[in-house]
């Protein structure tokens, strides 16, 4: 295995602030994870998953960060590097916002910015997965240069493939 710089975990752009997760984070997060429309995990439950985000963190050097307006000083929601369904090699990017975030160029800032960090960490090729209904997720994607690769289908529906060379 190639080692990889670690990626930066503060990352600023014109509107918005990546930084690391805190316990603070947790009531937002839940209501974030609500807008799925699967229910509303506990606060504790949250609260736990960000422990084993930052753990991963650690471990791998790269990350899942939360997103900020820089305004307004408000979590809009999240967007990093993961390991998902690819690689600590050639990991996934994701991102996910408020609705009431939607529309405004966000994810599309953020998740340039994290391209950015992950290029900096030497990685050659980053993936990312989306439900193929969704596709405001995939025109963020293909305005950041993001091509198909394939689409597989899985218990809750298709799933497209896309993933990007980095410089």
């Amino acid at each position: 295995m190639t080692a990889f710089a670690t990626m930066p975990y503060h990352l600023e752009t014109e509107r918005l602030t990546l930084r690391p997760w805190a316990e603070s984070d947790a009531a937002e997060f839940c209501a974030l994870l609500s807008e799925r429309g699967k229910g509303t995990p506990t606060v504790e439950h949250v609260r736990t998953s960000i422990a084993e985000l930052l753990t991963a963190t650690a471990t791998t050097g790269i990350a899942l960060l939360p997103v900020q307006r820089r305004d307004e000083g408000d979590f809009i929601g999240y967007c990093g590097l993961i390991t998902g369904r690819s690689t600590l090699e050639e990991p996934e990017i994701a991102y996910e916002l408020f609705q009431h975030a939607h529309g405004c160029g966000y994810a599309t800032e953020a998740a340039g910015a994290v391209l950015d960090a992950a290029a900096a960490t030497g990685r050659k090729r980053l993936w990312s997965t989306v439900a193929a209904w969704n596709a405001p997720s995939l025109r963020v994607l293909e305005k950041l240069g993001f091509e198909r690769d394939h689409v597989s289908t899985e218990d809750n529906g298709e799933v497209v493939w896309l993933t990007r060379s980095l410089p």
